[in-house]
């Protein structure tokens, strides 16, 4: 038992040397904390889309919670128009409602003809991904509108009276319920009329009746059809001669009166007998031109009580009659000097001809021709500036 309390002793003891001798072990080092990610650089701003106070401002020409995109996709302003398509109407939108008060119905007539002009409007990121009126989802970079009456879903045309820019937008959403305003169009319609920057302009809502869908889809096929064509290159004309040149070649000059003589004279020989031949024959030759004198000028006299001609008005010289055909219609303007000053820009270019102005109630169309055929009309499109950004239809007058 000794021993063995002994030898327990002497184990201890050498544990505890051990122990003592080992190293103290350092504590585990936290890790180190990662680096923050660096801010994406702001994206630089496209040619032609205005830069705008961020949304929730309370800054810019919008609802003070809405406002534009961080982020928003690239070449907006290549865009196409709402696909126009006839499409059956949501019962559930065809009803009667009340909004704050008043109650609106909606259109359900298919042959039912609207236009409206007013103050027109944009929503945007505040809207963004929310179900709209039709149960779709609401994507401000797509080409619709909100419309407290007309059909939905169903299609207009909006165009700017300012500018003249027009789109095409598809109806699925309900409002504005103001009274001064009578559409909210999205981001991306409202970039292509030019309502961005102000917040809101003078617009005119014209419906696509469900009986025009497939002409008015036919008639953008042949403007597009002809916008793909390549455009005609310029004929090799032969260069035309200088006139002196073509004057010396065709009327060569005459020989002098004098050269004609002596050579007239000396090919005859001399004598009495041979001067009188001679003299004949100097007579039968050409003579030099000789200078005719200038013309008075004349001046017409009208006799008493003669009516003179009436003067021509600068209106009469630029404005053309109205002539039955096909026209392109180029833009719509509210102010006649905005139409004037494009016709005037169009004159210049001279790509087109048969230019009018045609007023139209509170609207002044801008449009050219006549020409024969739709088809002449359209081939006419591609040769429009591509600069102004036009977007003309063909019509029929």
């Amino acid at each position: 038992m000794m021993r063995r309390a002994v030898y327990g002793l002497a184990l201890a003891a050498l544990l505890a040397l051990a122990g003592c001798g080992t190293a103290p072990q350092q504590p585990a080092s936290a890790p180190a904390a990662r680096p923050a990610p660096a801010a994406k650089p702001a994206a630089k701003p496209e040619p032609g889309v205005p830069v705008l106070p961020p949304a929730g401002s309370g800054r810019g020409g919008y609802y003070q919670d809405d406002g534009p995109g961080e982020n928003p996709p690239p070449n907006l302003m290549a865009t196409p128009d709402a696909e126009v398509r006839n499409e059956p109407l949501n019962p559930r939108n065809s009803k009667p409602y009340v909004v704050f008060g008043k109650t609106y119905t909606p259109i359900t007539d298919p042959n039912k003809t609207f236009v409206q002009r007013g103050l027109g409007t944009w929503y945007g990121k505040k809207f963004h991904g929310q179900r709209t009126s039709s149960g779709e989802i609401y994507d401000m970079y797509k080409m619709s509108a909100a419309h407290p009456t007309l059909p939905i879903p169903s299609y207009a045309k909006v165009t700017n009276l300012d500018n003249g820019n027009q789109v095409v937008v598809r109806i699925n959403d309900r409002g504005p319920f103001h009274s001064t305003r009578v559409i909210d169009v999205s981001y991306t319609a409202a970039l292509k009329l030019g309502l961005l920057g102000k917040g809101s302009h003078q617009l005119e809502v014209e419906r696509i009746l469900p009986a025009d869908v497939d002409r008015f889809n036919a008639e953008r096929s042949q403007q597009k059809a002809a916008a793909a064509q390549p455009e005609p290159k310029p004929e090799n004309k032969p260069k035309p001669r200088a006139p002196s040149e073509t004057a010396a070649m065709l009327y060569p000059s005459p020989p002098s009166g004098a050269a004609v003589a002596t050579a007239s004279v000396a090919a005859v020989p001399s004598g009495p007998e041979s001067a009188a031949p001679a003299l004949a024959l100097a007579s039968q030759m050409p003579q030099p031109l000789q200078a005719m004198p200038r013309a008075a000028p004349l001046i017409l006299t009208p006799q008493a009580g003669a009516a003179m001609p009436a003067a021509v008005s600068p209106a009469a010289m630029t404005t053309p009659a109205a002539a039955g055909g096909f026209y392109l219609q180029l833009g719509a303007y509210g102010r006649k000097e905005n139409a004037e000053a494009v016709r005037a820009k169009l004159a210049m270019d001279g790509g087109l001809s048969g230019l009018e102005i045609v007023p139209s109630g509170d609207v002044h169309r801008l449009y050219a021709g006549p020409y024969a055929t739709r088809q002449e009309a359209a081939q006419a499109i591609p040769g429009l500036p591509p600069a102004m950004g036009l977007k003309p239809l063909i019509i029929q007058r």
